[in-house]
């Protein structure tokens, strides 16, 4: 099922989200319709927090056949924890699914390790560079309580002000469904 993505502006996308057990409810469907969701909305990641729950839930799928390390990179991450950030900080233009149309460089560093466990209730500790760090990096901010928008400069911020408001209101054309949070409070 294709859930509403939470648009900036709404509150559970500021708040650090809490972990879950293996008996949450419904878990596997969850996991599933936030797949479906990243997909309709042509993404490459989706955190829980980002369709309104404010668990520690992300899905990433950035399978590329050509790229060797990637065919297939189709991952869950539940209850993930970076251990430690390390190596190069390099910029990379990233984007939101609850900020559409608003894309902006981002500097982070290279390598991550992090602690997880996927869909199946099982640990890892693993270790990512590029594009998978990267990734992984800005979903897991969701889970934090973060936004790639709170790394731009306060100069930066205030000249996509406008922008970021016109998104919190609903005053913009999305191709997939969306929960606008100044919209909801006008009901």
């Amino acid at each position: 099922m294709k859930l509403p993505i939470v648009a900036y502006g709404d509150p559970v996308l500021k708040k650090k989200a809490v972990d879950i057990t293996a008996d949450y409810p419904e878990l596997n469907k969850l996991i599933g319709d936030m797949f479906e969701t990243m997909y309709n909305a042509s993404g490459v990641g989706l955190a829980a927090p980002q369709i309104g729950l404010s668990i520690r839930l992300f899905v990433i799928d950035i399978t590329d056949k050509e790229e060797p390390g990637l065919e297939d990179f189709k991952k869950v991450f539940i209850n993930a924890q970076i251990l430690d950030e390390q190596g190069s900080l390099w910029d990379f233009n990233e984007g939101c699914l609850s900020i559409p149309d608003v894309r902006e460089d981002i500097k982070r560093l290279d390598t991550i390790r992090i602690s997880y466990y996927d869909e199946n209730w099982q640990h890892h500790e693993e270790t990512y560079t590029g594009l998978p760090a990267r990734v992984i990096q800005h979903e897991y901010d969701h889970i934090e309580g973060k936004l790639f928008t709170d790394k731009l400069s306060p100069l930066r911020r205030a000249m996509i002000k406008s922008r970021l408001d016109a998104i919190s209101r609903g005053a913009i054309k999305v191709a997939y469904k969306m929960k606008f949070p100044a919209a909801s409070k006008k009901r």
